[in-house]
């Protein structure tokens, strides 16, 4: 088949009937919670580290 041709056979049906049993509700995923991250380097390090990507861009 060329460049910008058009089969009828190549078409799938999708089934676009929804129930609303099929969904995720949005309060079974929610969490009630914190998060703490810490990478090591202090803030003078990190300022450091951006002042340099920044001097490579340009």
């Amino acid at each position: 088949m060329g460049f910008g041709s058009y089969d009828e056979s190549e078409q799938q049906e999708v089934d676009a009937d929804f129930d609303e049993d099929d969904g995720v509700k949005s309060g079974e995923s929610s969490h009630d919670g914190t998060i703490e991250f810490e990478n090591g380097a202090s803030s003078d390090e990190l300022l450091d580290r951006l002042k340099e990507i920044k001097d490579d861009d340009g």
